[in-house]
């Protein structure tokens, strides 16, 4: 089994964070957005990941090392595959053609999921959905009365389906993805002016293929500051029911916690010192990140970053900042200052 994860975009949403960190790398609760993405992936899978094809733009040595340690610490072998030019979402999968063969799954890097389903082995295709109230902002599948999709329609502005496309899809053959994938770019077959997955996958159906729809319980999205934030509150949240901050993703033991009180539910970095604050609930920091004399709840603050007299209240700091005084909601990036 392979995974392919798509991430060239630049994440403008979410600058000024992605400035000099890609999105996927960005940590939530502890941990970068693609990382849990591959884990909870991982979780679903009737086998074990071989390889793990990072698409990316040429984000530097630091980032792509940051990357294949990703992949490592899951137990898969890491490919760096390059984008140069956004094409398009087909065109993105096409730049991982290495690892198009048996299974695969596509996932974009811009998303978190939580799903009770496990990934059917009859079908041709699982494509992840969520059923939500307005479908017109989302590509959308269209299934019959068997669940099996038959169509597949971007942004309807009259209703035809409230299953929403998340942006991950698990394929039975590979190399079937590929010849559909490269049919679209061979016959210049383009969506304003890029190459979309959602043609393939329509071929691929008229052809006779079984895609169904795979719904998740949770979709979180990390586009931009405000959801990012409420992306972290929701895996604490996740991470508290599961027991899991008990178990090495909560409060790290070298903490230096002094006359202090953290609410739970946190993730508390290693080497973080806290004294005189309040922080939580919500709270993630970064490694080695310094918070004095200050209250802190629904805050996304990365790593060796200090935070000292500020009220902050959904707040995002990138790693090497430095923030005094009471900004509440503030979002900036790293190296950056306030004061």
């Amino acid at each position: 089994m392979n995974i392919i994860i798509p991430m060239a975009g630049r994440g403008s949403r979410l600058r000024p964070h992605t400035l000099t960190t890609p999105k996927p790398l960005v940590p939530v609760a502890g941990k970068p957005i693609v990382e849990r993405l591959v884990e909870d992936i991982v979780r679903m899978l009737p086998e074990t990941v071989d390889k793990i094809a990072f698409v990316t733009g040429r984000f530097g040595e630091e980032s792509e090392n940051a990357l294949l340690e990703v992949a490592k610490r899951l137990g898969a072998e890491g490919r760096i595959c390059y984008q140069d030019e956004p094409l398009g979402t087909a065109h993105a999968i096409l730049c991982g053609e290495e690892l198009l063969e048996g299974p695969v799954v596509v996932a974009f890097a811009d998303t978190l999921f939580r799903a009770d389903f496990t990934i059917s082995a009859d079908a041709d295709g699982v494509l992840f959905t969520q059923k939500i109230e307005d479908p017109r902002a989302f590509g959308v599948v269209v299934t019959d009365e068997g669940g099996k999709i038959t169509d597949y329609v971007e942004k309807p502005q009259e209703f035809v389906s409230d299953q929403a496309m998340i942006g991950i899809y698990s394929f039975k053959d590979g190399a079937r993805l590929k010849k559909e994938l490269q049919f679209l770019i061979d016959n210049n077959v383009l969506l304003a002016g890029e190459y979309q997955l959602p043609d393939a996958l329509r071929n691929m159906t008229k052809s006779g293929l079984k895609f169904i729809p795979g719904e998740v319980s949770e979709w979180m999205d990390c586009g931009n500051k405000k959801v990012t934030v409420e992306t972290n509150r929701r895996v604490l949240n996740i991470l508290e029911e599961e027991g899991r901050l008990h178990e090495g993703d909560g409060i790290d033991p070298s903490a230096n916690i002094i006359d202090s009180t953290i609410v739970p539910p946190c993730y508390i970095g290693p080497g973080v010192t806290i004294v005189r604050s309040v922080v939580g609930p919500h709270v993630s920091l970064g490694a080695n990140t310094a918070v004095t004399n200050s209250t802190l709840q629904d805050c996304l603050i990365q790593g060796n970053s200090t935070i000292d007299s500020s009220v902050m209240d959904g707040a995002m700091v990138g790693a090497k900042a430095s923030v005094v005084g009471t900004p509440l909601n503030v979002s900036i990036g790293d190296f950056s200052s306030i004061s």
